[in-house]
This record gives structure tokens, sequence and C-alpha cells, in this order.
């Protein structure tokens, strides 16, 4: 029986990676840190992930078992050694967490074993390269020689996995759609067995379509949507201005993959047509708190707004739907997320327009993106009486 490792064990991890692992085959091994969650698990043996929407199906997942990787990480080395496939769900600040898990296996990997297929499953451009540069850092001299017995490929990811209702245990409720692209250079033919995945030569398009569509629509529907009041995705998207704005958001983005990669317009609105649907799923109680949570994160540089904002500027190409976002993502006021909280502090706080839309986008001030975002951020300050310089 072939084994696969996958670090983290939440919802993403059983309701998507796990369930296209166990379809493949694989015995699946689950690594958290989350004591409750490795004892639920362990006292399973068996979980259904609940597909919810139109062709939706219950899917049955056995074969599994959980470590916890604070209180035993030799017995998560020992699994990595024997595996095949490795696969994380964790975020991308974390993998620096999960590397010394992947490097100690790799060290006691058999030298003539086949290599390990290292693949992180993150919303994240280049997630499984972070997660390789984390491993060569620990390793340290030792890096060449455990190099040899890993095979690391990027991925894009995509599948709605809502919180969960009360009292599930570890059933996950998602929606039916979803997509794994796998870059297939790196295994050089040798495949690893994941049904549902497809493999690709060039991955970037798959994971800027993905994150500047999916993720920019996502959020910016979240945020519109708190501004309106409305308590869910679905809601949201039911109010016409909203849908218009986000609409208009990511006609922005496609114009850009269009200019960047080359993508076909026709097959962009296609796409964008599938993934507002997919929001407008009754049935996924998807709150736009918890989309819209950690908005600092989510307006970085090289995220979902200002990272396809900021190259579409610089093309010369329409970034004002996409500023509209990034204006009510800064009004995101909820008490319950502490990145919600501490932006609207800041904006509060003594800080000018300038210095603040630079800490927290990351852009130069020479950039052309630059000024639009500093305007929204005075806009967001005078909304709220900011005693801002």
């Amino acid at each position: 029986m072939s084994t696969a490792v996958h670090f983290g064990a939440g919802n993403i991890g059983r309701g998507f990676v796990g369930l296209l692992l166990h379809e493949g085959g694989y015995d699946l091994v689950f690594s958290d840190v989350a004591a409750p969650l490795v004892d639920a698990i362990n006292a399973a043996s068996e979980y259904t992930v609940h597909e919810v929407g139109e062709g939706g199906v219950d899917k049955v997942v056995t074969g599994f078992r959980a470590l916890n990787s604070a209180a035993d990480p030799q017995a998560v080395a020992d699994a990595v050694a024997s595996a095949d496939v490795v696969t994380t769900a964790v975020g991308p600040t974390v993998l620096r967490f999960i590397a010394p898990h992947i490097l100690a296996g790799l060290r006691l990997r058999d030298p003539d074993a086949a290599p390990l297929a290292v693949m992180a499953c993150e919303n994240a451009i280049g997630a499984t390269d972070l997660l390789r540069d984390e491993i060569r850092s620990q390793a340290g001299a030792d890096w060449e020689t455990v190099s040899q017995r890993a095979v690391f490929a990027n991925t894009a990811v995509d599948r709605i996995v809502p919180a969960q209702p009360a009292g599930a245990g570890v059933d996950v409720t998602v929606e039916p759609f979803f997509e794994w692209a796998i870059e297939a250079t790196p295994f050089g033919g040798a495949l690893p067995n994941i049904p549902g995945a497809h493999f690709v030569d060039d991955l970037e398009p798959y994971i800027e379509r993905k994150l500047f569509t999916v993720n920019t629509g996502h959020a910016t529907t979240a945020y519109f949507g708190a501004q309106a009041g409305a308590a869910t995705v679905a809601e949201a998207l039911a109010v016409p201005e909203i849908a218009a704005g986000v609409s208009a958001a990511l006609e922005e983005t496609s114009a850009l993959l269009v200019h960047k990669h080359g993508l076909d317009a026709a097959e962009l609105a296609e796409y964008r047509a599938t993934i507002l649907r997919r929001f407008a799923n009754p049935e996924l109680p998807d709150t736009v708190g918890r989309v819209g949570r950690q908005p600092l994160r989510k307006l970085s540089r090289h995220e979902r707004f200002v990272g396809p904002a900021a190259e579409a500027a610089e093309a010369g190409l329409s970034v004002e739907a996409l500023v509209a976002a990034i204006g009510a993502a800064l009004a995101f006021d909820d008490a319950e997320d502490p990145q919600s909280v501490e932006l609207q502090q800041r904006l509060r706080a003594a800080e000018d327009a300038a210095s603040l839309t630079a800490s927290v986008t990351g852009l130069e001030p020479e950039h052309p993106l630059f000024p639009l975002v500093e305007a929204a951020v005075s806009e967001r300050q005078a909304a709220i009486g900011a005693d801002a310089r």
C-alpha cells in the first residue's frame, strides 16, 4: 500500500487533499498539532465528505490515522521516511514549522527508495518552493544528500471549504467543484497517482488564474458584503450592486491574465461565471467574516488585491474596480479578527496615509498604483475621523 503524509488535518486537509489521496489508493497519515483533532481522527474508522450543491454527493474516506507532530515528532519523521507522497494545507506562514519534520524524514529515508513527492497545497504562488527553501536552509551541509531523496512540485488548489456546522465531528462539508493542478516537469514522467488532479507543464497561469479570480473574487465579495451588512457570501452576491462590483474587479484581473499569459478572454469569462455561481451556492454557509479575515495579509504586496492591481497598473490596464475592492478591505471591521482590529487601530492612529499605504501594501511611493491606494486609505481615515497627519 502506498502511503501519503498530509500536514494539516483541518477541513481542507480532510475534505479536499486527503480525499483525493484516498481516492488514489494511498494509506493516509494526517499530521497536526491540535491534540483534540488528532484524537478525534484516531477515534474514527471513517469520515464523510459532504458535497453540497448541484451534483454533490457524499464520499466516505477510510484507511487513515493521525499523528501529533508536537507530541511525537519521531513518529512523523518515520512516516515521512517511508511515504510516497507528502502534502500540506497549513497556510504559507506555517511551512517553516513543517520543514523540520520533512527534513527529519528525508534524513531517515532509504537512499535507494523512489524520491518522495512533496507538494505544498497552499493559497500562495510557489508554496512548494518556499517549503523546499526552508528545508534547504535547515538542512545545511546535508542538503545535497537529502535533496536527492525528494521531488518538489508546486501546485494550484481550489475548493471552497466553509466553516463547518456544529457537531460535524471529523466529517467535512465542501462544494462539489475542485481543481488541483500540479507541475509535471519535476517528476520526469513518474507522476504520482492522484485521481482528479491534472499535471501541467507551466503552472503559473493556473496559479494566477485561481488566485486572481477565486481568491480575489471571494475576498471582494466578503468585504463588500460586510459593508452592506450581509452575513454570508451568498447573501452578499444576491445584492446587485455587490455582484456588479465583484464582476468588475474580476474583469480587471482577467484583463491582466490575458495580457500576461495570453489566456483566452472568452474562456476566462466562462471561468468567472463559474466562480460566481460557486460563491452564490446557498448551501455553502460561508460567512463574510471567515472569508474576510486577515485583511492585512490579503492587502500585502503579492496577495490577491495589490498583486494583480500592481501588475495591471504597470501595464496601463484599468484598476478602478480593484482599488474599490481595496477600499472595502480597508473598511473591514471585525472585532473577532485580530488583523482587522490592528488595521482599524492603525487607520485611526496618527499615521499618515502614505506611510500606512507603504507599510501595509509594500508598494513603493513611485509605483503607479500607490497614489490610488493612498487615496483609498485617506478616504477610509476621513470616514472614521482618524487623527491622521
